[in-house]
């Protein structure tokens, strides 16, 4: 893997293969371990307790939020808050009704079924689902044609978790079945900063509040991109350093690994580059923008993308993607009077993913 692919994976909120065999080390075991995201957490144990207060499995509960926020790891403390056994699925594994009907013939009274990108499920899948969270039951379909025969299968009380990073994707008739459904937010700095140092205890790392403030500024707001920045930091240290993370530590990793100060790296900057120096500043069409960076379409889209307009740092408008002011400043250029007096670039509240390909610039 070349140094710009270890760059780009520092900072992407998808999970990578050393993620999932870190988290499970890192990842809490109860609520009150949780970091952030307070009114969810206040929310969820209240729903827990209640429920063990009447001896009855919790309502179902919808998890919806950016990658990397924890929703995983919400959906297995749930499952040990209850006492029980959680069951892992994901949306894109349930194309048939058979394959739900399958898992859901195994659920023990109880249990949590917690199913990943859960907008992502077949449409018969979904509306098997709706019978099952609602009557605890589904209808076998046994035959096929004038012949065919519904044999109706009870099945215990359990919880579904579902998780989505697209909420407005679910099926209207899905999602009121969710007796609870919480938005988990992205992360502030200091939130960001006790994570990591949580981390770095349980990595047995050497790390000082300065480089854990370093760490936590560079992390979109994600703890997954802040365990993984700790880890990279800490290679960093043990082989070209005393083994101390403090901030020069951090900085100068952080710095080899090509992540800056706003937590942007390479392939961020060489958008906004391109749209400012080759494009002035837009509005320019994501295919032409992908071809001007050497990189697919769907990776400016939805790699870099999300958080370059979350940072202000790019706008989305009919017309084409489309630099701010903001953009201008962090390059160190000077801005066109354009985005002086538009600083949030051109109408930039519009968000139309069309745009893409619909400008006489797309390419």
């Amino acid at each position: 893997m070349s140094m710009a692919d270890e760059a780009r994976e520092a900072v992407t909120p998808l999970a990578t293969v050393e993620d999932r065999v870190e988290d499970s080390a890192l990842r809490p075991r109860c609520l009150d371990d949780v970091i952030g995201q307070t009114r969810v957490r206040e929310q969820l144990a209240l729903v827990l307790q209640a429920a063990r207060g009447r001896g009855r499995t919790p309502d179902h509960v919808l998890l919806s939020g950016p990658p990397g926020l924890g929703k995983t790891t919400l959906a297995m403390i749930i499952a040990a808050e209850m006492g029980t056994t959680l069951r892992i699925t994901s949306g894109p594994a349930l194309q048939h009704a058979g394959d739900l009907a399958a898992i859901l013939s195994g659920v023990a009274e109880g249990e949590v079924l917690f199913v990943d990108e859960v907008h992502r499920m077949a449409r018969a899948a979904e509306e098997m689902l709706y019978l099952a969270m609602e009557d605890f039951r589904v209808d076998v379909i046994v035959g096929k044609g004038p012949g065919a025969t519904a044999i109706p299968l009870e099945i215990p009380p359990f919880t579904m978790v579902g998780a989505t990073t697209r909420a407005g994707l679910l099926p209207g008739p899905l999602r009121d079945r969710f007796g609870f459904t919480a938005q988990l937010d992205f992360y502030t700095d200091d939130e960001l900063a006790a994570i990591v140092h949580r981390s770095a205890r349980l990595l047995t790392i050497d790390l000082r509040t300065a480089g854990a403030s370093e760490i936590a500024s560079r992390s979109r707001g994600t703890p997954r991109i802040a365990n993984r920045l700790l880890r990279r930091v800490r290679d960093f240290s043990e082989v070209r350093a005393s083994g101390v993370v403090d901030a020069a530590v951090a900085r100068a990793a952080l710095e080899l690994y090509e992540v800056d100060e706003q937590g942007l790296d390479r392939l961020d900057r060489s958008v906004l580059d391109a749209l400012c120096r080759r494009f002035g500043g837009g509005p320019v069409g994501l295919g032409t923008l992908a071809v001007a960076v050497g990189e697919e379409r769907e990776t400016v889209e939805e790699v870099a993308e999300p958080f370059l307009v979350r940072a202000g740092l790019l706008a989305r408008t009919p017309r084409g993607r489309v630099a701010t002011a903001g953009t201008w400043r962090h390059l160190g250029l000077t801005p066109p009077q354009t985005a002086l007096n538009d600083p949030v670039g051109l109408g930039g509240l519009w968000d139309n993913d069309a745009a893409g390909g619909s400008s006489p610039t797309s390419g």
